[in-house]
Order: structure tokens, then C-alpha cells, then sequence
């Protein structure tokens, strides 16, 4: 019973963060409805607004306050290009129902290498998402509780921690979970623009904190540099448009009909998207927010002035300062702009499953956990976010830099690649109606890829120098090791592939037992060599002194052992080696023969014995491993702790089963 218990308590810990497994068969348990698609798919889109507008401000006040004033264009922009890829990414729903989004598309209508390329820009943009909805939300909560600055990394890290557990929850458990944050959220920025809006609309217009503060202007805003400056302003706003695509990557993950449904989830998104972020952008110019890119460049700021986030400056206009709705707004803000990095944690592992399927990942990849869902992704998405964070000491502005380049890559291809699905539609289409619907759709993702491409550029030539570089070399070599793993396993493939002639038997077996000293392994293992019946079997001992070579002598001879005993000196006290030379040397008399090493091997059951034994035959095997016509026989032989080891593992597992059964029952 104390073994029972015990076993108990081992998984304890796991099943208390994870769950308790489930079945392949109640994958369909698992699919999301629309109402937990919204905040497990699109949380990251949504969060988006919370600084994009921010993000855009930054940009232009490097031209002073008259270029504040150009914001709301800019976001103008911004709001033209997420509602024509929303709707595109729509029509990518409905035709590729699988999933996989901009590699899928990529894949089937430009082929392999495009396809790749636009999977590492999701992959590297997964990460990034991750990275920097974690550094922002922690922005937010360091924005209502300044004192907390110091620990802005080791709070993120944290929060990527929770939300790597919950993703291993599963997937419907973790919308469960998000969806209170991300629909209040929603609601609380709805109800601060309405609030501020009216105000505005009855010529009383809130005032930001920061509106009696100057903004010093450090770069030129005539001709071509003004031109410049707004185009570094849209590419920053863009980052409104961040996962997007998670939509199209997951639309398996849906329940029937999945793809309107997941058709439908996208459009409501984009409506709530386009509504926040246009109504923060108004919002924020008619409250004067006045941002600087850098500090040095603020005018008349009181003595200890802190910037705060644009959320947190129009929360205190339109509430106050220190109101209940004003910190219900920042810890919506904060909650979701952390779960933001969700939507990363849906889209990573699925996108990596089908790569590790298509075998440019490791297979691994396509998985699945305890919980149904793709667990090896989900922690590697955490220790890359990890390791981003912690190299640039969890900062928005810095983050920011190497963001969405991958995704307007993807962004890209994708509608290219749909331009090019609708044009081989309409080669096999004979209906007029039906032509004029796809003549439309193309339409649509045309103007989707020449805006997307422009964008690209735009932000190219706008972030290459801030950052962007990072993201512009790292693209290529994920591309590289795609393409490496793929041939890897290409190879191995054909290696594999039996030919016509089959396998030839060896002409001869000769078998070798590895002896160290006469005890009860070692006659068992000859016992079960002298059963296989080999052409030739030879007890193989390697000394490493005289006297213990005499001892083995004396010992075989007394017990009179049926099999001829081979010592091999070894002067320099290594086993490994001679017997290596001997096996060799079989080879080379009887090259068509195979070399049968039979191990003789005891078994521990606690960890600490482990460590109390040389395991050289561990170092054996794998040295032995890469010699061709050499096989391994490994023959255990179990101590009494191991036996008492497997007595408590099977209890426990018996136990364990009892339990899942009489849950399901229940």
C-alpha cells in the first residue's frame, strides 16, 4: 500500500499542472466553438491595438509635436490594410481547411521553397509574439505599479511559465481559462471609448497627463524625411496586425462546420480590431497624448515624470487617475496583452506539427501529448520567448524592432499564393456564376499581396537598421535547417528502402560474451549466447592486471565452463578499446560474417545505485553502435531493488489506471 501511495504522489505534481490524460479518441472533445476560439486564436490581434497606436506616436514624435497630428492617418492606413487581410485570410479558411495557413498555401501553389520561407517567418514571428505580448503586459502592470520596474524580467519569465502550463492543459481548457480576460478586455476599452468619445462629442474632450508636455523634435520633417518618418510610423502601427493568421494555421482545431466557423471567429475579429484600434487612435489625438521615443526629447516635463502607456494615459483622462475602471483597464490590458502570447502557443506547435510531418522539423514535433496537444512545440516556444526576453531585458521598444517583418513575409506569400489558387480555380470552372465569385476572390487577395508586399518593404527599409537585421539573417538559417532536416530524413528514407535482392543471410555468426568476473550475469549471458546456437563463441575478458587476470583463469578452469575464455591485456587500463580491436579484427578475417557481442548487464532499481556503478557497458555499446555487421545483445540481470522497483511501478500503475477508470465513470 505505501508503494501505491507513493507512486501516487510521483505524478502528483504532473497531474496537478497538466491533467490527467486523455484518450485519442476524445480528440473531438477537444474542438473549440466560436465564442473559446476568439481568445485562444485572435487574443493577439486583439491585444495589438493596446500599443500599436502607441507604437505609432513613438515614430512620429522623432518629428515633434506637429507630427503627432498625422496619428489618425496614419492609423487610417492601418485600418484599410487589417480589414483587406482579414478578408483574405478568410477566403484561406474556406480553401484550405486543414490548416497551416500561409505555409500550406505557400506549399501547394509556389512550392517547397517558398512555402518554407514563409513557415520560418511564422515560426520566428510565433516566438516573437510571445516575447513581446509578455514584455508589454508587463509594460501595463509596471505603468499602474512603477515600483516593479526592477523585476520587469522575472515577472515575464513567470507569466511565460503559467501560460506554457495552461497550453499543456489542452487546448478548450486554456480558452476556457483566457476567456474572462479577453472579453473583459474588449469590454472595458468599448466602455472607455464610448465614455471618451461622448465627452469629446459634447465638446468637453478628455486631457492625457502627458498634454502640457513638449516633445522636442530630432529629425527632419520636410520632403523626403517626412515622408520617411510617416512610413516608419505606419510600419510600427502595423504590428496591429499581428496573428492574424493564427486563424487560417488552426482551423482543424474548430468545431463543424470548420471552416465558416473559423471564417466567421476572423471576421468578428477584425470588426473588434478595427473599432479599438481606430476609436484608441481618435481618442488619443483628441486627448493630446504626447509620447517621445526618447525621454531626452520631453519639454517642460515636471521634476520625476515617468511616461506611461497610451492605455494607461486615456484610462486616467477618461476615469481618473486611480479610479476603479481606471485600474480594471490597466489589469484587462495587462491580463491580455500576456495571453496575447497565446494565440503564439496555439499557432507554434500546430505549425511545427506539420512541419515535423512534411519532415522539415524533427518528427517529433508531431506529437501528441498527454492532453492531445503538441507538447514538445509548446516548450520550445517557451525557452525561445525565454531566452528573448532575458537577451533584451524584457523592453517593448527594443522587442518591437524585430517584429512583424516575418509576418508581412508570410503575409505576402500567402496572398500570392492565393492569386494563384483562384487562377487555377478558374481554369477548371465552367460556371458563370461561379467564375464571377472567384474572379472576386482573387480580386480581393491581388490587392491583399500588393499592399502586404509594400508593407513589407516599407518595414524592411524602416527596421532594418533598428533591429530587423536579427530577424533578416535568423530567416535564412531556419530556412537552412529545414532544409537540412529534410534531407536527413530523405536520406535515411532511401538508406532504409529494402531492395529487390532483400537482406542476405550472414555466412557465419560469431558470437562473443563480455566477461568480467565469474558470477551469475556472466553464466547467464554465456548460457543465452551457447542457446542462439553461433557458428563460434568465445568468452572475451579485457585485463588490467596481472593478478586479476590469473584470478578469471583459475575461477573459469575450477568451474570447468564449456566455452574457451580470451584474455586481452590491457596495459593502459582501458576496456573499451582491445575489445573494439578484437571485434575489428573479426571483421577483417570474415568481412560477410556478423559479430554477435552479448552483454552480460545487472540492474539497479534506485537512483543512487546508479551512481555507484562505472557503466562501462553503456560506454561499449554506444562505441560499438557505429561498427557495420556488429549486433549487441544486451542481457540483464535483475537485483533485488530493481525487482522491488518494477513490483512498485506496476502497483502504481494499476492503481493509476483504477483511478482514470472510475473518473471516466464518474
Amino acid at each position: 500500500m505505501l508503494a501505491i501511495v507513493k507512486q501516487a504522489v510521483l505524478q502528483l505534481p504532473k497531474r496537478f499542472l497538466v491533467g490527467r490524460p486523455l484518450r485519442t479518441g476524445q480528440m473531438g472533445e477537444t474542438l473549440l466553438p466560436k465564442k473559446l476560439a476568439l481568445p485562444v486564436f485572435c487574443s493577439d490581434p486583439l491585444s495589438s491595438v493596446a500599443y500599436a497606436t502607441e507604437e505609432i506616436l513613438l515614430a512620429l514624435s522623432l518629428g515633434g509635436l506637429a507630427m503627432l497630428a498625422l496619428s489618425w492617418w496614419v492609423g487610417a492606413g492601418v485600418v484599410f490594410l487589417l480589414l483587406v487581410v482579414t478578408t483574405s485570410y478568410r477566403q484561406t479558411c474556406h480553401a484550405y481547411p486543414n490548416g497551416g495557413g500561409a505555409y500550406a498555401v505557400s506549399r501547394a501553389n509556389l512550392g517547397e521553397n517558398a512555402s518554407l520561407v514563409a513557415a520560418s517567418a511564422l515560426l520566428i514571428d510565433y516566438v516573437m509574439t510571445v516575447a513581446v505580448s509578455v514584455a508589454a503586459g508587463v509594460a501595463n502592470v509596471i505603468s499602474a505599479f512603477p515600483s516593479l520596474d526592477p523585476y520587469a524580467v522575472p515577472i515575464s519569465l513567470a507569466l511565460i511559465a503559467v501560460l506554457a502550463v495552461m497550453n499543456l492543459r489542452g487546448v478548450k481548457e486554456s480558452g476556457t481559462t483566457f476567456a474572462i480576460p479577453t472579453y473583459g478586455f474588449v469590454a472595458s476599452i468599448l466602455l472607455m471609448l464610448v465614455v471618451g468619445l461622448l465627452h469629446v462629442a459634447t465638446g468637453h474632450p478628455p486631457t492625457a497627463e502627458s498634454a502640457a508636455v513638449g516633445v522636442r523634435a530630432v529629425h527632419g520633417t520636410a520632403g523626403a524625411a517626412a515622408v520617411l518618418l510617416v512610413m516608419r510610423a505606419f510600419a510600427q502601427g502595423c504590428t496591429a496586425l499581428t496573428g492574424v493568421e493564427a486563424v487560417s494555421n488552426g482551423v482543424p482545431n474548430f468545431k463543424p462546420p470548420k471552416s465558416r466557423n473559423a471564417a466567421s471567429t476572423l471576421t468578428i475579429m477584425g470588426l473588434l480590431a478595427v473599432t479599438m484600434f481606430g476609436g484608441i487612435t481618435i481618442l488619443a489625438s483628441a486627448a493630446h497624448v504626447h509620447l517621445a521615443d526618447d525621454p531626452a526629447q520631453l519639454v517642460g516635463a515636471p521634476h520625476g515624470y515617468q511616461q506611461r502607456t497610451v492605455i494607461a494615459q486615456l484610462g486616467a483622462a477618461v476615469f481618473g487617475h486611480g479610479s476603479i475602471l481606471f485600474f480594471l483597464v490597466q489589469a484587462f490590458t495587462a491580463a491580455v496583452l500576456v495571453l496575447a502570447a497565446n494565440t503564439a502557443f496555439n499557432g507554434f506547435p500546430i505549425l511545427a506539427s506539420i512541419l515535423g510531418g512534411d519532415g522539415y522539423l524533427p518528427r517529433q514535433f508531431a506529437r501528441r501529448g498527454d492532453r492531445l496537444v503538441f507538447s514538445n512545440g509548446i516548450v520550445i516556444l517557451s525557452l525561445l520567448a525565454g531566452a528573448l526576453i532575458w537577451a533584451f531585458d524584457a523592453s517593448t521598444t527594443r522587442l518591437i524592432q524585430l517584429y512583424i517583418l516575418g509576418v508581412f513575409v508570410s503575409f505576402t506569400l500567402s496572398q500570392i499564393g492565393m492569386v494563384r489558387h483562384w487562377g487555377d480555380e478558374l481554369r477548371r470552372l465552367a460556371d458563370p456564376a461561379r467564375r464571377r465569385s472567384v474572379h472576386r476572390s482573387r480580386a480581393i487577395n491581388l490587392v491583399g499581396a500588393v499592399l502586404t508586399g509594400l508593407v513589407l518593404v516599407i518595414v524592411l527599409l524602416t527596421k532594418f537598421a533598428h533591429g530587423a537585421w536579427i530577424v533578416v539573417v535568423t530567416m535564412p538559417l531556419v530556412f537552412l535547417m529545414m532544409k537540412g532536416i529534410q534531407r536527413h530524413y530523405r536520406r535515411v528514407a532511401e538508406e532504409l528502402e529494402p531492395g529487390e535482392e532483400g537482406v542476405p543471410l550472414p555466412s557465419r555468426i560469431h558470437a562473443v560474451v563480455l566477461v568480467s568476473k565469474v558470477h551469475t550475469p556472466t553464466l547467464r549471458a554465456l548460457a543465452f549466447a551457447r542457446a542462439t546456437r553461433p557458428h563460434t563463441l568465445t568468452a572475451l575478458s579485457v585485463a588490467t592486471s596481472p593478478e586479476e587476470a590469473d584470478r578469471l583463469e583459475r575461477e573459469w578452469g575450477e568451474r570447468d565452463i564449456p566455452v574457451p575464455l580470451t584474455i586481452l591485456d590491457s596495459p593502459y587500463r582501458d576496456i573499451t578499446g582491445p575489445v573494439l580491436d578484437y571485434v575489428a579484427r573479426i571483421r577483417v578475417r570474415s568481412p560477410r560474417d556478423v559479430v554477435c557481442v552479448f552483454i552480460p548487464e545487472y540492474v539497479v532499481g534506485r537512483w543512487w545505485e546508479h551512481l555507484l556503478h562505472n557503466h562501462s557497458a553503456l560506454r561499449l555499446k554506444a562505441r560499438l553502435l557505429f561498427r557495420p555487421g556488429v549486433m549487441m545483445t544486451s542481457v540483464p540481470w535483475q537485483l533485488g531493488s530493481a525487482e522491488a522497483a518494477l513490483a512498485r511501478h506496476t502497483e502504481g500503475a494499476e492503481f493509476a489506471a483504477r483511478t482514470r477508470v472510475r473518473s471516466d465513470i464518474g
